[in-house]
């Protein structure tokens, strides 16, 4: 019974942890997180701090908030970096349709400039 404990508490330190890495990496605070995933902030602060393991349902939202598989945030290795689609995927994802096209449009113009500025 005890291995068992310790076991599941070093599976809440890791998906902590895994959760932690991969917020930050996307440069959201835990309230962003909490906002997108449908609970209050003290929730996600008890999950990367390993106090709290999520339910199934949220363990699902969560993975796909930070875009990543359930798998990957049980994982015993570290998740992968996120990539520059994922972090803008991630800045934008809050937005309205008009404001995500608003900000395509901005990118767009932004590399055509700089592409063309390059040659």
């Amino acid at each position: 019974m005890v291995d068992k404990q310790k076991e599941s508490e070093r599976l809440a330190k890791r998906l902590g942890r895994h959760i932690a890495e991969r917020r930050k990496q996307l440069e959201w605070t835990q309230e962003q997180v909490a906002e997108r995933v449908g609970v209050d902030a003290e929730t996600i602060s008890r999950f990367e701090r390993g106090a709290n393991l999520p339910s199934l349902l949220t363990l699902e939202k969560l993975s796909t908030v930070l875009r990543l598989t359930v798998g990957d945030l049980l994982s015993k290795q570290r998740p992968e970096a996120a990539n520059e689609t994922a972090v803008f995927d991630a800045l934008i994802a809050g937005l309205s349709p008009d404001e995500r096209a608003f900000v395509m449009d901005m990118v767009r113009n932004c590399c055509g400039y700089l592409g063309g500025r390059a040659k």
